[in-house]
């Protein structure tokens, strides 16, 4: 039987192949935009709604989508991004309770380890747009703004869509986080909420544009090009 040593050596190749497979997978793939939510959302949700259209919109501007690949708003992300003219990603995890790919990808890649998972939605998308979802959207919306804050990516939009929903979150950044000095005030501006599936595609248009007239048509997050 293997020791402990020779199971995390192994466990070191098998991290360095979805790595592997992610870079080869999804280097082409740019510009993207990563968006996120709950995959418990029903069809019937508004959100889910919002999220076809907020993907068709932004896939017809030429972005590729990138999800996590499951149900829910991933799926509706997944499926938006299919109607419109871009390519559609889903990035799923094995879990104990298997999630299933939703079947509107175009591509998937499979992960055992949410962090190399979590490095492919930051190194090839432009901006983060999280829709309402539990502690595994809250966990990339973090991520991204923890990165931005310390400068360990290059800028780029982080959107909270759902103001209603936001808000007790946003509330509590406010009287107590910002209060108890946690966070500062300049910290407050590295997200933008708002209700309105234009304005996420309008903001997102207008970074790469930017981004474009400063660094050229490739690049992706992080301080080396992918």
């Amino acid at each position: 039987m293997p020791d402990r040593q020779t199971k995390d050596t192994w466990s070191v190749f098998k991290i360095m192949g979805e790595f592997v497979e992610g870079f080869e997978t999804l280097r082409t793939v740019w510009p993207s935009v990563s968006i996120f939510g709950s995959a418990r959302a029903r069809r019937g949700n508004r959100y889910y709604q919002d999220a076809v259209r907020m993907a068709e919109a932004l896939s017809e501007a030429g972005f590729s989508i990138i999800t996590g690949g499951g149900s829910g708003i991933m799926e509706a992300a997944n499926r938006g991004a299919r109607k419109g003219s871009g390519t559609s990603i889903g990035l799923n995890i094995r879990l104990p309770e298997e999630q299933k790919a939703n079947g509107y990808s175009d591509t998937v890649i499979q992960f055992n380890y949410f962090f190399a998972r979590k490095v492919m939605f930051v190194k090839y998308a432009c901006a983060f747009v999280a829709l309402p979802g539990g502690f595994g959207t809250l966990d990339e919306v973090f991520e991204a703004l923890t990165l931005k804050q310390t400068g360990k990516i290059h800028d780029f939009p982080v959107i909270l869509f759902g103001a209603d929903y936001w808000k007790g979150l946003l509330r509590w950044i406010q009287q107590n986080a910002l209060r108890e000095r946690m966070v500062s005030r300049r910290d407050l501006s590295l997200f933008k909420v708002t209700d309105d599936v234009d304005e996420v595609v309008q903001i997102i248009e207008r970074h790469y544009a930017r981004r474009k007239r400063t660094r050229g048509p490739r690049g992706g997050n992080g301080r080396e090009t992918p």
